[in-house]
């Protein structure tokens, strides 16, 4: 492992946020918008620019990405978020514009890898759901970050949950923008923040709201902990870590026997967990990562 700071950046559909990372300590950070309508090379000129006043001081960088990451190349998983080129060579253009190595990862996975490093996850076998407007995921097993044959793996949020009214994917239906949707559809004005505190106060038409959301995560994870049989499932994003939606989300799974019933965890690392784990990726040996390198 290599000793010193690593530069971290984690790249978004609104902003790119770099930090210059040692352990669990975020040394320094600054952030900007992301130029979204400029491409992919706009982007990358971007990271670079916002690391640039600390060149010298790190010796290797990693990105944490939305979207998925195979063999050094990136794609979009939901080209509203950020349109990205099939294939992009994410790994090759940024090592070229820093002049260091650099690791890749989607930022799910890289919060996942942080959790269970320096947060609620530690040594244990471990899944990280962030439920934020969207929702994604991580998986941890054996101390491995569980990739799969493209990359793929953990990412909860296009995974398919049966309802009653059929097949969905989980971000349709769990998120905070699933939950801002249904406050729409019931003639509610109010965003995800003031569902919750509603919630928090006991008020039913918000308790409903949020039940309706959390009852699709809650499906997941059951069927997750039959196929994964994990020690923890780390729940982060700011949905997730809102007051009231993991208690909600434990009443959920109340009536399953102990064995199907997955022990949940609040995130620890908060806003952090993406750069610190892809900034502990990024000085790890490859098979840390199991799958696709």
């Amino acid at each position: 492992m290599t000793a010193g700071p690593v530069l971290a950046i984690d790249l978004g559909g609104t902003k790119i946020l770099a930090a210059l990372v040692e352990g669990a300590q975020v040394l320094a950070s600054v952030q900007a918008a992301t130029p979204r309508g400029e491409g992919a090379e706009a982007w990358l000129d971007a990271m670079a620019c916002l690391a640039a006043p600390w060149r010298g001081r790190f010796a290797r960088a990693g990105v944490a990405l939305t979207g998925g990451v195979s063999g050094g190349r990136w794609s979009a998983l939901n080209p509203e978020t950020l349109p990205v080129p099939a294939g992009f060579p994410i790994v090759a253009a940024l090592s070229q514009r820093l002049g260091v190595p650099v690791a890749a990862r989607n930022d799910a996975q890289a919060a996942a890898w942080g959790e269970y490093r320096h947060g609620a996850g530690q040594g244990a076998d471990m899944v990280f759901l962030t439920i934020s407007t969207g929702i994604g995921g991580g998986i941890v097993l054996g101390g491995r970050l569980v990739a799969g044959r493209s990359g793929l793996a953990g990412h909860l949020g296009v995974a398919p949950v049966e309802t009653a009214a059929g097949e969905a994917m989980l971000e349709a239906i769990g998120s905070g923008a699933a939950l801002a949707r249904l406050a729409r559809a019931g003639g509610r004005s109010e965003e995800p923040p003031a569902v919750l505190a509603a919630a928090a106060s006991g008020e039913a038409w918000a308790l409903g709201l949020l039940d309706a959301v959390i009852v699709p995560v809650a499906w997941r994870l059951r069927a997750l902990q039959l196929e994964l049989d994990p020690d923890l499932v780390v729940i982060g994003g700011g949905l997730g870590l809102a007051p009231g939606y993991l208690d909600r989300l434990r009443l959920a799974l109340a009536g399953l026997p102990q064995e199907f019933r997955p022990d949940l965890r609040a995130a620890a690392l908060g806003a952090n967990a993406g750069l610190i784990g892809i900034a502990d990726l990024a000085t790890t040996t490859p098979g840390a990562i199991e799958g696709n390198r």
